[in-house]
């Protein structure tokens, strides 16, 4: 394990994989110790059999968990799936039991069965029952240490405990109250067991208005929950028997993730399952492309729009000039109201209930920026030296930015009451929807001014 502050030296990739060839056993076991994590798991996916043996002979299974432990789950099955079953198994039970799930919910089925059935029955039982949460739920998320204690117990019992709990390493910051049938019943304040005479019940003062989730329950809502609730963990149960816990460092984790989904989404890009640098080329295309032909498809309309006012076009050719700038600004001002009303959703900030009230206040924003851009626009046209197409660019400015607006304040919420994540309606999707209609508001804008 790495010691926390201490001075990192200069060392390279190169440097270990010049150790591992010698087979220098103390500057292999010097050099993992100081390289980044993040390059040392690239080196050990690189590394072939005997090199990667002899790295986890010397550094040890306890810091191969460390380092896995803080890698990308995927990452972290491709680095196993490349020892040995007992050897991949030692590293495994060294690891938290719920980092360990997340790694060998990544690997295939018999690759996964011949792993757990190779580590010690607790470790492994521990793993199998995490692994019976879908990932993305509490349960999957959740540790299983967390400290209980049966209600009927007195408060000598818990004190023995507690001080257990502490020679063992383990640091208890709440004691969780069960029935004989491990229902949760509560909590247990810690401040009062220590105060209160020995011979009392726990059950006497449980503290049973407590907050939890069900195993069931989305990691995006418990991790919401969490930071509501001002708590460092967060019970889960399974049908109320309590079975693990959500920690404060975990939901951050997800909240991480989640943020990072919506921002490639709000990008035209379904996200990735795994760090950008270790996605092979083949992983990114097939990311990328299906957004993009249906991006392309739904353009297409923008050419039959464009076709359908060919005779305005030639009637007064300037038009031309003006598309450009027009539909970019109608696609920026979408972008703008998607990208806060998508975080704003994925927050809580605003449901379904508020379409009413973001509508308007997103069309008074955006009647407000309109002005603003009407004024820009006309000032344009007399710098291009067709100061006569001014009140036409500068009305279109103003409805497209409102338009704009309207529609991206819209679809998020109606999406989500589809139950379709509102981050698919993305910047790229706002643009294309904008660009058709845009055009067709300047051009029949251009045909009332100008009497074409």
């Amino acid at each position: 394990m790495r010691e926390p502050g201490m001075v990192t030296p200069e060392v390279t990739r190169g440097d270990l994989i010049d150790a591992l060839e010698r087979a220098d056993r103390p500057a292999i076991k010097r050099i993992g110790r100081h390289l980044p994590t993040q390059e040392l798991s690239e080196l050990l996916l690189t590394l072939d059999r005997r090199r990667l043996q002899l790295f986890v002979d010397e550094l040890g299974n306890g810091f191969v968990a460390d380092e896995i432990a803080q890698l990308d789950p995927a990452i972290g099955a491709r680095i196993l799936g490349r020892l040995t079953g007992d050897e991949a198994a030692d590293v495994l039970e060294e690891m938290p039991p719920e980092h360990a799930a997340d790694v060998v919910g990544e690997l295939g089925d018999d690759q996964r069965e011949h792993f757990l059935s190779e580590m010690e029955h607790p470790e492994a039982a521990e793993v199998r029952e995490l692994l019976a949460y879908p990932p993305n739920t509490a349960g999957g998320r959740m540790t299983t240490h967390h400290y209980e204690i049966k209600q009927s117990a007195t408060v000598a019992e818990a004190l023995a405990y507690l001080r257990t709990v502490g020679e063992h390493g383990g640091y208890a910051s709440y004691l969780y109250v069960v029935d004989d049938a491990g229902k949760l019943m509560g909590v247990a304040p810690l401040n009062e067991l220590v105060i209160s005479s020995p011979d009392r019940h726990v059950s006497e003062f449980t503290k049973r208005d407590i907050v939890f989730v069900e195993a069931a329950t989305d990691q995006e809502m418990a991790a919401k929950l969490l930071r509501e609730s001002h708590l460092l963990a967060l019970p889960v149960c399974d049908d109320h028997r309590l079975v693990g816990v959500v920690t404060a460092d975990d939901m951050a984790d997800v909240l991480v993730e989640e943020a990072s989904e919506d921002i490639e989404r709000l990008g035209g890009s379904q996200p990735l399952e795994e760090p950008y640098l270790t996605a092979s080329v083949w992983h990114l295309f097939r990311k990328r492309v299906l957004w993009l032909l249906a991006l392309f498809a739904a353009e297409a309309y923008t050419g039959s729009v464009l076709r359908a006012y060919e005779d305005e076009l030639s009637a007064v050719v300037a038009l031309a000039f003006f598309i450009p700038l027009l539909i970019g600004t109608g696609g920026n001002t979408g972008s703008q109201t998607v990208t806060m009303l998508v975080r704003a959703i994925a927050v809580g900030e605003v449901q379904m209930r508020h379409l009413g009230r973001v509508i308007t206040r997103e069309v008074a924003v955006a009647m407000m920026l309109g002005v603003v851009m009407a004024v820009a626009a006309y000032a344009r046209s007399w710098t291009l030296g067709v100061p006569e197409l001014g009140e036409v660019v500068a009305l279109t400015a103003l409805c497209i930015v409102v338009w704009a607006a309207f529609v991206a304040a819209m679809l998020p919420l109606v999406l989500k009451k589809l139950r379709v994540d509102p981050a698919v309606v993305s910047a790229p999707l706002i643009t294309t929807l904008v660009d058709g209609t845009g055009l067709i508001i300047y051009f029949n804008i251009a045909k009332i001014v100008l009497r074409i």
